[in-house]
């Protein structure tokens, strides 16, 4: 053998240790469930690519309500570009149709038929039709049902978040509630609904546990899955009813002038359930993320549990992603709703909250419906959804996947002042600018440094660029003139 030769080989061993080296690290990162990203834990990893999660899903009854045909409704999902869902378990919850004016409604399964994590005994009685529940039995069809929405969900690389439990609300609900003694053959000593999630709930609290072990060991090979531990805990068990939001300084009696908070005993049983989660977890192969549904609109959050985290938000504003940039935790607009049916509110919604460093956005999409699993219903709803709307809310994914978005965080200097509109920007600091704005500005001021840039703006309800220019900055803080526009626009600013 020769030198050559043998300098070749070497080369040729080496250059297949390295790829081999590479493909593991692959399948690794590929084989890993959705984390938060380790370069910006605001934003997600999943399958080793940077992610932000945006949708416009269905009424969380895709998995308890047996009816609903969940392979057309993700396929519709995929389509549209969309990446996330969100579900309710079955454990607590689910609705009467009628319920909210909603037609077909993906959360209220017809009378008896609903699936839930347990059998159903030889007992008649149930209040919602059927039989009661024995909660010391599982009912496999509905396990199979979850696991293979989840499985179709991951072939179309869509999340989905797992809210294991939800208020309960009011007496009606509590009657049809399958923990409800009058519901399952089980003997739970608890006849306040109110008490169910906290610490204080008798018997039933070894159920939670054993379905909490039971879901989180039956999902755990999937990688498309985020536990959040309980949808709206402040309904049931709440503190700051009379601690209404700096804007809004009478507590009036309406939900939505006021914040709530959930009180000391939902937020010790919560604090329980993650932990049980992280504990069972660590006797299996993979570790999931846990969401904590914290309150409506903003609120500067006390304490975050070490094991949180995602800060999830309902009908959210700006400033539940800004007052709480800094804890390093990815925070989401969980829910939309209650703001009519225009779909320019939600797409605003969305474009303010993701450029205010959110980064996970749900729209309550009640065009989703059961025969309507395409999304095409239109209905009298608390709330909007369409294809369109669909549609406008990649076009907003796509573009915030176009940026170096990992580099990027709100820059609440950039905007020196913004006549007529609202305005949220994000930076790298460095040479780009991104700025959304809804209102009617002619002008913009901005504190940008000196030089040269290219301006870009684009119609966020279809993407389409409206107008282009080169920009000077010469002062420390410079006017930019605004081109026609209708309802909102997004600047792009790069620095040559």
């Amino acid at each position: 053998m020769n030198h050559y030769t043998y300098k070749n080989q070497i080369r040729v061993v080496y250059i297949s240790l390295i790829f081999f080296l590479l493909s593991s690290i692959s399948v690794q990162l590929q084989a890993q469930p959705i984390r938060l990203h380790p370069v910006n834990p605001h934003y997600f990893e999943y399958r080793g690519k940077p992610a932000v999660l945006v949708t416009s899903g269905e009424h969380y009854g895709a998995v308890i309500n047996p009816a609903f045909d969940y392979v057309k409704y993700l396929n519709t999902l995929q389509m549209d570009g969309l990446n996330y869902t969100r579900i309710f378990t079955g454990s607590m919850y689910w609705e009467i149709e009628g319920d909210f004016g909603i037609t077909n409604n993906t959360l209220a399964p017809a009378r008896g038929t609903a699936l839930a994590p347990w059998k159903r005994s030889d007992t008649p009685g149930n209040a919602n039709g059927g039989h009661k529940f024995d909660l010391d039995q599982w009912d496999e069809a509905y396990f199979n049902r979850l696991k293979s929405f989840v499985e179709e969900a991951r072939i179309r690389d869509i999340i989905v978040e797992v809210t294991l439990f939800t208020s309960i609300y009011n007496d009606k609900t509590w009657s049809h509630c399958p923990v409800n003694p009058q519901n399952n053959v089980n003997r739970i000593e608890l006849s306040d609904y109110k008490k169910v999630h906290t610490l204080e709930n008798g018997n039933l609290l070894k159920y939670q546990e054993k379905f909490v072990t039971k879901i989180v060991m039956e999902l755990n090979d999937y990688d498309n899955v985020i536990y959040e531990l309980i949808n709206e805990p402040w309904a049931d068990q709440a503190v700051g009813a009379n601690r209404p939001n700096v804007w809004q300084k009478s507590a009036l009696e309406n939900w939505n002038s006021r914040i709530n908070i959930s009180s000391d005993l939902s937020l010790a049983w919560q604090s329980h359930i993650a932990q049980l989660i992280t504990e069972t977890e660590k006797t299996l192969a993979k570790r999931h993320l846990l969401a904590q549904n914290y309150c409506n609109e903003v609120y500067p959050i006390d304490n975050v549990d070490i094991n949180i985290s995602i800060l999830n938000f309902h009908y959210a504003w700006a400033e539940a992603a800004l007052l709480n940039y800094g804890r390093n935790k990815a925070i989401g607009f969980d829910e939309s709703g209650f703001a009519g049916s225009d779909d320019d509110t939600y797409r605003k919604q969305a474009w303010v909250f993701l450029m205010s460093g959110g980064g996970l956005f749900n729209n309550l999409d009640y065009s989703f419906a059961v025969g309507y699993e395409d999304g095409t219903l239109t209905q009298k709803a608390p709330g909007g959804g369409s294809p369109a709307l669909r549609k406008q809310l990649s076009i907003l994914k796509k573009f915030v996947e176009s940026l170096d978005f990992l580099n990027f965080s709100p820059d609440r200097n950039v905007i020196a002042l913004s006549p007529g509109t609202y305005s949220y920007a994000l930076s790298n600091r460095k040479d780009t600018y991104v700025i959304y704005s809804t209102g009617s500005a002619k002008a913009l001021h901005l504190s940008i440094p000196v030089g040269e840039y290219r301006v870009k703006w684009l119609n966020p309800a279809d993407g389409a660029t409206i107008d282009t220019k080169s920009f000077n900055a010469h002062e420390p803080v410079s006017i930019v003139r605004m081109p026609e526009y209708d309802n909102d626009i997004t600047i792009i600013l790069t620095k040559n």
